[in-house]
Parts: structure tokens; C-alpha cells; sequence
């Protein structure tokens, strides 16, 4: 095969959609993947359920996607997560919702929606290549021209769609291979950095393992400025590790100590700990004066149990300087408000995160001012588009991202086709 319509580079979520959208449009598509087989990253997608999309309304669902997620209105104008849902459930997918939002497919298994996807395509003509990585995107006169293929061949096409994705998950095959192909047609790539990923800490209680392991329910996790402003908040569920923080909230925070610690001239991060989101600490004080005053001569270690993790109370008492052993009797006044104060804004000096392969997203890639966000085509070079991972665009886990990659696959697809036929 020497020549097509379209090209489309990257055999995930966005760049199996998209190859689908430009053979809808009646083009001629051969989608290019290095790996020896299609939709991997797709296949552990949602723990290996994959969350095809989420249901919330648009307008909160973009609230979702923190990175870029405003720059998808054109593109889900087109198709969204409704048309998403409408889209798998054609194909014999039945979906159902679970906790906020998040669509599953009825099966529990993600192999059914990989498999729908290049069912679809190859239904369509398709070439579905693998074992085909690509060496580089030829340019010329302003416009794609075709690919180098890594053996020596080449193939033409009049518009190629670069979904080879991030550098999160790499053993999936995301591994950057985009962003030079991006660079050469002269686009910007944003600082790459790994998101929705553990936090490290070099907090002494930390280093001691002192909570590794406990996992605490409904609290709300904060990051803050170096004027101790809150830059983002999320509630839900985390986890003490042997290195720092993990669990839902602490994922959803982690793409945004990167820009703090940046502008805090490198310094480490201040992330504050409520255990009690649903109480003031005036409402939490006179809650927990009351169970002490209920047994008076008990010591506050005891009172307590019931009401805090155990393992957690030693480190919460030494910030407070409140004596563990100490009675609702003897109660000193300062030490006990210092304590309540803990109990709400429990402080977590953060180094960091952990690297790319224990990402979930990438954060950055190609700069959005250098492309349309009606069509996800290149405002530099004619007939080059982008979908997925690559561009920077990044939500937090719950079916956001892959929202993103279909809607911008799909969206990428469908005007390149077009484009490709005129």
C-alpha cells in the first residue's frame, strides 16, 4: 500500500475513533500502530472495566478536565459524551452509569469495547496496520505529504491524523513518539509532566512509615499557594503510602503541585488534610468536648478511638502538643483548640510527584493556540491534526480523559476525511 486518503498514527482511543470518523466520510484510512495490537491502553482502561465516558452535563464535565478542558466546546458541539454513549451502544455495547457519572460497559470488560471499536473499523475498510512504527511525518510545501515508516517504506496521504498519545502508561506504547513529528511542523510543545499520579512526601512521618497503608474516607485534600491560598480542593478518599499520598483525591490533586512548586521558587508544597469537611471546627470542637465530657476521667487516646483512625491520633496529639493521656478534666485550652486546628487543616509538606509511569494522564503537549478547536487540525501545516494524549488537554480519572480522546478523535477524523476528499 503506497497511498491514502488519510493516515492515522496511533492505535488508542482517539486514533481508532478517528480512523473510524474519516472512513464515515467515504476516505481511504490506514491506521499505524508499532505495537502488535490495538486499544492496549484502552483494554486496562477503568480497571480494566474501561469507563468509556462520563454523563455528567457539559458544562460540569469540563469543569473535570482542568487542563484545556474549555478548548473542547467546538469539538463536543460535534460529538460528545451523549453521541459517545449513542455511538458504543450502536455497536451492541450496552452501557450502564455508576458513581458520578462514570459509564461502563454492562460486560465489566474493557476487550468488549476494544473490540467494538476495530470491529467498526474494519466494517469500514479500514487498514488496520500493526507492526507499523513510523520514523517520521514527511512535510512539504506547507502541507503533510505522507510517513516514513521505521523499514524504509513510505506511504502518501493528503491528511494525517498523530494520535500516538503521552508518555503516561509507556509500556502501553505511549512514549512520546508525537511531540518531534509536532516540533518539525512547527508547533510548541508545552512542558510535559505526569498528572492524576501519587504525591512523595519527605514529611519525617512519612519517611517513618508511620500510616503507610491507612486509607482515609471523606476527607478533602487542598493544595496552597505560598500564601497559603487554596489553589484547588477535592474531597472523596486517600491513601497514606511509604512515599507521600495516593488514592483518588490525592491523584486529582497531583497535576497541580508542579505550577505551585514552580512558583514557589522550587520550595516544597503545602497540601492541607480536613478531616471533617462537613464541620467548622467550632461545630467539631463542641462535638468532641461533648464525647470527652460524657466520660470525663477517660484519656483523650480513648475518647478518641471511635472517632479517628488510631494510627493517626500519635501524629495529630505531637503537632497539637496535647498530651495523649490527658482527660476532658484536665483539658488545657490552647493545646486543645491547636488540635481542632489539626483535626481541619492538617499540614503535608509535598516534594512532588512520581514519575510518568505511574501516571494515569500526561499534562502538556501541543500548545491549543496552534490548533482549531473546530476541527483539532494544525493552524501551521495543512492537513496534519491531533487527537488524544498528545495535545494538552488533561482531566482527572472518571472517564474525562477518554471523553477528550474520542471527542477529539472523532472530531480529528471527520475533518480530516472531509478534507482529504475535497
Amino acid at each position: 500500500m503506497k497511498k491514502v486518503d488519510v493516515i492515522v498514527i496511533g492505535g488508542g482511543p482517539s486514533g481508532l475513533m478517528a480512523a473510524i470518523a474519516a472512513a464515515e466520510q467515504g476516505a481511504d484510512v490506514a491506521l499505524l500502530d508499532k505495537g502488535d495490537k490495538l486499544g492496549r491502553k484502552l483494554g486496562i482502561s477503568g480497571g480494566g472495566r474501561c469507563n468509556v465516558t462520563n454523563a455528567k452535563e457539559i458544562d460540569e464535565l469540563i469543569t473535570y478536565i482542568p487542563g484545556g478542558g474549555r478548548f473542547l466546546y467546538s469539538a463536543f458541539s460535534l460529538f460528545n459524551n451523549r453521541d459517545i454513549i449513542a455511538f458504543f451502544e450502536g455497536l451492541g455495547i450496552a452501557l450502564k452509569e455508576e458513581d458520578n457519572g462514570r459509564m461502563f460497559p454492562v460486560s465489566d470488560k474493557a476487550k468488549s469495547v476494544v473490540d467494538a471499536l476495530i470491529g467498526k473499523a474494519r466494517s469500514l475498510g479500514v487498514h488496520l496496520l500493526v507492526h507499523h512504527p513510523v520514523k517520521e511525518i514527511r512535510y512539504g510545501e506547507g502541507r503533510t505529504l505522507g510517513v516514513a515508516l521505521e523499514g524504509g517504506k513510505f506511504m502518501d496521504a493528503r491528511a494525517i491524523v498523530v494520535a500516538t498519545g503521552g508518555k503516561s502508561v509507556p509500556h502501553t506504547g505511549s512514549t512520546g513518539d508525537g511531540y518531534p513529528w509536532a516540533q518539525q511542523a512547527g508547533h510548541t510543545i508545552t512542558d510535559l509532566y505526569p498528572t492524576e499520579v501519587p504525591i512523595i512526601s519527605r514529611e519525617p512521618f512519612i519517611q517513618r512509615r508511620e500510616l503507610q497503608g491507612l486509607s482515609l474516607r471523606d476527607v478533602r485534600l487542598s493544595v496552597l499557594n505560598h500564601k497559603g491560598k487554596t489553589v484547588v480542593s477535592h474531597r472523596g478518599d486517600m491513601l497514606f503510602t511509604h512515599f507521600g499520598l495516593s488514592g483518588p483525591i490525592a491523584l486529582r490533586c497531583s497535576g497541580f503541585i508542579r505550577s505551585v512548586k514552580q512558583k514557589n521558587g522550587g520550595q516544597d508544597v503545602t497540601m492541607s488534610l480536613d478531616l471533617f469537611p462537613d464541620q467548622s471546627p467550632d461545630e467539631l470542637e463542641q462535638h468532641l468536648r461533648r464525647l470527652a465530657a460524657d466520660d470525663p476521667k477517660k484519656a483523650l487516646k480513648n475518647v478518641l478511638k471511635g472517632t479517628l483512625p488510631e494510627r493517626l491520633l500519635p501524629l495529630l496529639f505531637a503537632r497539637a502538643g496535647l498530651a495523649p493521656e490527658t482527660t476532658f478534666e484536665q483539658l488545657p485550652k490552647g493545646p486543645w483548640q491547636a488540635f481542632i486546628a489539626e483535626l481541619k487543616a492538617l499540614s503535608i509538606k509535598v516534594s512532588g510527584t512520581r514519575p510518568f509511569e505511574e501516571a494515569f494522564v500526561t499534562g502538556g503537549g501541543v500548545h491549543l493556540k496552534e490548533i482549531d478547536p473546530r476541527t483539532m487540525g494544525s493552524k501551521l501545516m495543512e492537513g496534519l491534526y491531533f487527537c488524544g494524549e498528545i495535545l494538552d488537554i488533561h482531566g482527572y480519572t472518571g472517564g474525562y480523559n477518554i471523553t477528550a480522546a474520542f471527542t477529539t478523535g472523532f472530531t480529528a477524523g471527520h475533518h480530516a476525511g472531509q478534507a482529504a476528499l475535497n
